[in-house]
C-alpha cells in the first residue's frame, strides 16, 4: 500500500492524531445511543424527545464544525483539533450529572460543539499532510477510528450499563483529553498552512460564494445533507432498535445481545472505511462514493424490515457497517480538494456542517415515525437519504489526484 520511506514519520504522527481523536469522538458520541433506553426509562422520554436530544447536538456540532473551519484557517488546525477534544470528553462526563431533560440538553449541546469541530480540523489536517496519491487511502485509515470507537462503545455498554447503569458510562467519556498532551508535543501543522496568506474571514466567505467556487459549495452542502440525514437517522436509533421490543417495531433483543449484533456491523464498517479509501485513490471518489451509498440504500431498506429475524440482522449488520459507513472518507477527500488552501477548512467546515444542519433533524423525526409506525419502519426511510447523496455526487468535479495547493 506503501513504499518503504515514501510517508514521513510526521505524516503518520498527524494520521494517528486524527483518527484517535475521531475514534474517541465515536466512543462519545455513540455512548448516548447505547445509554438511550435506560435513560428513557429514567426520565421518561418519548421517541421524539430522545431523538431531540440527538438533534441538539448535531445542531451544535454543525456550529461548532463551522465555526472550527473559521479557525483552523485563522490559528491552526492541531490546535482547532485539541480544543475540540478538550470540549467534547468534558462535556461527556458532564452529562453524568444531569437530573433532567433540560440538563440533558444543556450538555449534550455542548458536547456537539467539540464533535463537530474535530471532524472539520482532523481532516483537514490529513488532507494538507499527506501525498495526492495516498490521501484518499490517509482519510480512509481516519474515519477508520469512528468504527473502532463505536466497538469500544459497545463494549462498554455490555460491560457498564447492566450492572452500574447509564451514568458511570458518560463519565469515562472525559478521558480521550489525556490524548491532547501528546497532540501538543508530537504533531506540527501542516506545511501548506503555515505559507499561506491568511485570509480575512469576509473575503473567505466571498471566495467560497462567487464563481468558480458557488455551484461546489451548494452542490456539497446538498449533498451533505442527505447522507448526513440518513446517517444520523439510521446509526442513533441502530441499538434502540435491536433492544426495543418487538411490538413496538424493534428486534426484543437485550442490550447485551444488541451490542454483540453490533459488533459485526463496525467490523463491516471498519472495513468499509479501508476499501473506500483505495478504491477512491485508484477509481476516483464519484464513482466509489455513489456505488457505496446505493449499497447503503439497499442493505438499509432491507435492514429496516427484518426485525423479526435476528438471523436476517445479523447477516445484514456488516453489510449496513460496510455500506452505510464506508463511504464517509470522501468528504474529507471531496472537500479538501474542492477548495484552495486560504478557504480550505472554512469552505470545507461550512459544506460538511451545512448538511449536518438538516441532518439533526434526523433523530428527531425517526423518533416521531417509530412512534407512530415502529422503529423498523421508520428506519427504511434513510434508504431514499443515502441514493439522493449517491447521485449529487456527480454534480462535483473528479478530483483525485488532486494537489493541495
Amino acid at each position: 500500500m506503501f513504499a518503504r520511506g515514501e510517508i514521513t514519520a510526521v505524516q503518520w504522527r498527524t494520521l494517528i492524531a486524527a483518527m484517535l481523536g475521531w475514534m474517541l469522538d465515536a466512543l462519545d458520541v455513540m455512548l448516548y445511543s447505547f445509554a438511550l433506553l435506560a435513560m428513557q426509562k429514567e426520565f421518561g422520554l418519548t421517541g421524539a424527545q430522545s431523538g431531540t436530544l440527538t438533534t441538539v447536538t448535531l445542531a451544535a456540532a454543525a456550529l461548532g464544525g463551522t465555526l472550527a473551519g473559521v479557525f483552523a484557517d485563522k490559528i491552526g488546525r492541531t490546535k482547532v483539533l485539541m480544543a475540540s477534544i478538550l470540549t467534547y470528553s468534558i462535556f461527556t462526563a458532564m452529562i453524568a450529572t444531569a437530573q433532567s431533560f433540560e440538563a440533558l440538553l444543556v450538555w449534550r449541546g455542548l458536547v456537539g460543539l467539540g464533535l463537530g469541530a474535530e471532524w472539520s480540523a482532523g481532516t483537514v489536517l490529513v488532507a494538507e499532510t499527506w501525498p495526492a496519491k495516498h490521501r484518499g487511502k490517509a482519510i480512509g485509515i481516519t474515519q477508520s477510528g469512528w468504527a473502532i470507537g463505536y466497538l469500544i462503545a459497545a463494549g462498554l455498554a455490555a460491560w457498564i450499563l447492566p450492572t452500574y447503569g447509564w451514568r458511570p458510562l458518560f463519565a469515562i467519556g472525559a478521558l480521550p483529553a489525556l490524548l491532547v498532551l501528546w497532540i501538543r508535543r508530537s504533531v506540527p501543522e501542516p506545511q501548506v498552512w503555515t505559507e499561506s496568506v491568511k485570509t480575512p474571514l469576509a473575503e473567505r466567505f466571498a471566495i467560497i460564494f462567487r464563481p468558480p467556487l458557488l455551484k461546489y459549495t451548494f452542490t456539497a452542502i446538498a449533498m451533505s445533507s442527505f447522507v448526513l440525514f440518513a446517517y444520523w437517522g439510521l446509526f442513533t436509533w441502530v441499538p434502540a432498535y435491536l433492544a426495543a421490543p418487538i411490538e413496538k417495531g424493534g428486534a426484543g433483543l437485550s442490550i447485551v445481545r444488541s451490542s454483540a449484533w453490533i459488533a459485526p456491523m463496525q467490523i463491516g464498517a471498519l472495513l468499509g472505511y479501508l476499501l473506500f479509501g483505495l478504491l477512491a485513490d485508484r477509481l476516483g471518489r464519484r464513482p466509489s462514493f455513489a456505488a457505496f451509498l446505493t449499497g447503503a440504500a439497499i442493505v438499509t431498506f432491507l435492514y429496516g424490515g427484518a426485525a423479526r429475524s435476528p438471523e436476517m440482522l445479523l447477516i445484514l449488520g456488516p453489510l449496513v457497517g460496510f455500506f452505510g459507513h464506508g463511504y464517509y472518507s470522501a468528504f474529507g477527500a471531496i472537500l479538501s480538494e474542492l477548495f484552495p488552501s486560504t478557504v480550505r477548512a472554512t469552505a470545507q467546515g461550512l459544506c460538511y456542517n451545512g448538511g449536518r444542519v438538516m441532518s439533526a433533524f434526523a433523530p428527531a423525526v425517526i423518533g416521531a415515525l417509530a412512534d407512530r409506525s415502529g422503529l423498523g419502519s421508520a428506519l427504511t426511510l434513510t434508504a431514499a437519504f443515502f441514493f439522493i447523496g449517491g447521485i449529487l455526487v456527480f454534480a462535483l468535479p473528479e478530483t483525485k489526484g488532486r494537489e493541495l495547493a
